[in-house]
């Protein structure tokens, strides 16, 4: 539930981001809902004290080959025609031949002609000065250029921030998402909703632009948009990470705890504990004091090394041999003459660091899981391959084979991640088990 509660948090959060971009992309579209009917006409029509000489004109529109054009007026107009510079003929988007309806002005100059102020209708159209500056004329306009960009924000940051985990946290691979919504920002341009200002219709921008250039406004928006879905899922991929090993740490710590509390409960349990004691009373029977002192010795070094090394992560090589040797001494006794433990391991190694009580759950289950018997006595080997410790056993089943519950290595091989960074390598073959422990030289 709580894995389901943050999914659901994550996805709405990212559609309040998304809502958030697209509402400071189409600032301009907010401030036409929220703002008086405001006039966007030329400066000239806030001059009240040159409205009087404005003037009522319709013609038809006569360019010039070097951009700029008169309207010819109809006959019986009081004006003969009215220039319109090589600025407003590009910004309008006017052809030769358009018939227009516009007030005009006289010229400053004496002589002058008259110069164009508003546009009223072009072919009989109504024409709107907002629709110049990609404003809308009307609130499901604005709307939808919102939902518009609200979506593609949202489908930039579900690609850049899918499936993102601590396995794939990777900037190149962050840079190669961030190359596809560059793509994707392109189609964004062209399918941008944008109103027709001769028939006031929204329709994606390739179908109304045809100048061979770009519409500037829609090509910031883009930009905008695609620099603040990558900002904020760059930033939520630092934020997803830091908590990633956050969590990693609890949990390597929780592990930590219930792992060791699991070695000390594995090692110092009844069942060890009074096989050793009828072992120690066999030797008294038998009235063997040498046999039984050295018993009591190695026993004794056994649960110091154990209650010692408990708390400890790290131990040398030489102190887990000497543990191995008392430890397994008791098995030894236990089995006489059909139990061997086979050690060659060079003095040079002997600095190497491991993870303490490492080799008693490999001797435990070496003794456990054979049958050990004066026809096939069990001959444990440890030695070192390649600065790794390799603890190696003869397979010998046995007719009643126990189910084994796997703990005392799944707990080696946990605490063997958590201590040293790495792994130890398990094989069960046919004939022997082997368990090979890469060891780490020591920095004293």
């Amino acid at each position: 539930m709580k894995r389901l509660n943050g999914k659901y948090s994550t996805v709405v959060t990212h559609i309040l981001v998304a809502l958030a971009i697209s509402l400071v992309v189409n600032f301009s579209y907010l401030l036409i809902l929220i703002a008086d009917d405001r006039d966007y006409g030329p400066p000239e029509l806030r001059e009240a004290d040159q409205q009087e000489m404005m003037v009522n004109v319709t013609g038809r529109l006569s360019l010039n080959p070097d951009g700029y054009g008169y309207l010819l007026c109809d006959e019986g107009s009081s004006v003969d025609s009215v220039y319109i510079s090589q600025w407003s003929i590009k910004r309008i988007e006017v052809s030769d031949g358009d018939r227009i309806a516009a007030t005009a002005m006289p010229s400053n100059r004496t002589g002058g002609h008259y110069r164009l102020v508003e546009i009223k209708t072009i072919n009989d159209m109504d024409f709107d000065y907002g629709t110049l500056y990609n404003r809308p004329r009307k609130s499901v306009d604005s709307i939808i250029q919102i939902l518009f960009f609200m979506a593609s924000s949202l489908l930039m940051i579900s690609i850049l921030t899918a499936n993102i985990d601590r396995h794939n946290l990777s900037f190149r691979l962050f840079l190669k998402r961030s190359a596809w919504c560059l793509l994707l920002a392109v189609g964004i341009y062209f399918l941008a909703p944008m109103p027709d200002r001769r028939t006031g219709d929204i329709m994606p921008i390739f179908v109304l632009h045809t100048d061979p250039g770009f519409n500037s406004i829609v090509i910031l928006k883009c930009s905008f948009t695609l620099v603040a879905a990558i900002l904020y899922s760059y930033i939520y991929m630092l934020i997803y990470q830091r908590q990633a090993i956050v969590l990693e740490n609890e949990r390597l710590k929780s592990e930590n705890l219930a792992t060791r509390y699991n070695v000390l409960v594995n090692q110092i349990n009844p069942h060890f504990f009074f096989n050793s004691l009828n072992s120690l009373a066999m030797l008294i029977r038998e009235d063997d004091k040498e046999k039984a002192l050295t018993y009591i010795d190695r026993l004794s070094y056994t649960f110091r090394y154990i209650l010692r090394t408990g708390q400890n992560m790290t131990v040398t090589l030489r102190e887990e041999l000497n543990f191995a040797e008392a430890y397994g001494y008791q098995f030894k006794i236990r089995y006489e003459d059909k139990l061997f433990f086979d050690v060659d391991v060079d003095e040079k190694y002997y600095d190497y660091t491991l993870p303490s009580l490492s080799l008693q759950p490999l001797i435990d289950n070496a003794v456990k899981h054979n049958a050990i018997t004066q026809k096939r006595p069990m001959h444990v080997t440890i030695r070192i391959e390649d600065e790794q410790l390799v603890v190696s056993n003869p397979k010998y089943p046995l007719l009643n084979e126990t189910s084994s519950t796997g703990i005392g290595l799944k707990n080696l091989s946990s605490r063997w991640l958590l201590i040293t960074g790495s792994d130890i390598e398990i094989i069960d073959g046919k004939e022997r088990f082997t368990v090979k422990l890469p060891l780490r030289k020591s920095h004293a």
